[in-house]
């Protein structure tokens, strides 16, 4: 029966990927060509689906650090994702018959060119937030820094020297990593050399992409030789705060059942768990609960879609007088894209 259920959703996460094979790498481009006078044939767009479809299968599935395969789908993905989202509009508008179909062309290059360099250039920046929280638990102020899905092996370890050079311009006490550090299987541990600048207590929780590694235990495994602490679901008491660090690895309900053994009523618990899903259990006992994972969509309007599945997936959230904060993260996932979304290191003081 098992067995059978595995198939069973084996074949669904086929035909997922099979559609969106279509309509992101295919679709948009289908109708253009249509608008132009020289519509596909039903073979040419299922044998260009059928192919883009069989890259992205052996993209994920075989962990592949070929550079070009991964260019082809990270940035397809982002490109295809843009002309979806521009193109539907101008179906409706086609309809209408208000424009000519070259007219409806030359529109969505108009809106597409455009937006995808700004994409393109608001994921090069990154931004420092600053958030205060008040708690009856901290009598004196405490700072710290907190960054998500940094993504290096799918970014390249450049993106994590800039990352770093704003870290250390800020004042604080420790710097926790909240999941997706490292993503790829073309990661070493020297691309992370530079968190040794740091000079500060690291606290690290894994998220869903370290286990996507090969080998991934032998690089978590060294990474206290860069200087980080992973917190593999136990905790670290801090002056007064008890840093709580879950790992990604385990399900909802083992996760509580870590948070109900690991708080503690006499101190700050702070929360560091990568996916924002357990934050209304949670909530009864954690005053501060950082997340990430959502990416805040990464690219307009996927934060509506996120919405469903995490209704926290970006922000700061308040709940029985505890608080959750969901990061969009310090840098992308797949495709160098931020529309309706952006970079962020995020300062905390508690006071």
């Amino acid at each position: 029966m098992i067995k059978v259920q595995k198939i069973i959703n084996a074949l669904i996460s086929y035909i997922i990927l099979f559609v969106f094979s279509y309509l992101i790498f295919i679709f948009p481009f289908d109708i253009l060509s249509t608008w132009l006078g020289k519509p596909t044939s039903l073979f040419e767009a299922l044998l260009g689906t059928t192919i883009v479809f069989g890259i992205c299968l052996y993209y994920f599935r075989s962990k592949s650090t070929n550079k070009i395969i991964k260019f082809f789908v990270y940035e397809g993905i982002g490109v295809g994702t843009v002309s979806f989202f521009i193109i539907l509009p101008l179906i409706i508008i086609s309809y209408v018959q208000i424009l000519i179909d070259f007219h409806l062309v030359l529109l969505f290059f108009t809106f597409q060119i455009p937006t995808i360099i700004y994409g393109y250039v608001n994921s090069k920046k990154l931004k420092i937030k600053k958030l205060s929280i008040e708690s009856k638990s901290i009598r004196k102020s405490i700072k710290f820094i907190f960054v998500s899905d940094v993504h290096i092996g799918s970014n390249d370890p450049l993106s994590l020297k800039k990352l770093v050079s704003k870290i250390c311009e800020l004042d604080f006490s420790f710097l926790v990593i909240g999941g997706d550090l490292i993503d790829s299987s073309a990661f070493k541990i020297s691309d992370l050399h530079e968190l040794k600048r740091i000079n500060k207590p690291i606290f690290f929780v894994t998220g869903n992409h370290e286990y996507y590694v090969q080998n991934f235990k032998k690089h978590l495994d060294e990474l206290y030789t860069v200087g980080i602490k992973t917190l593999d679901n136990e905790s670290i008491q801090l002056d007064e705060i008890n840093l709580i660090g879950l790992s990604d690895n385990i399900s909802n309900k083992s996760k509580m059942e870590y948070v109900d053994k690991l708080s503690k009523e006499n101190l700050f618990n702070l929360l560091i768990v990568h996916k924002p899903s357990i934050w209304k259990k949670a909530s009864y006992k954690a005053n501060l609960m950082l997340s990430g994972h959502t990416h805040n969509g990464q690219i307009f309007p996927f934060n509506l879609i996120v919405k469903l599945q995490f209704p926290q997936n970006y922000g700061l959230y308040k709940k029985n007088n505890n608080h959750l904060y969901v990061s969009s993260g310090s840098a992308t996932w797949g495709p160098k894209m931020r529309i309706g979304s952006d970079n962020e290191i995020i300062h905390f003081e508690l006071k």
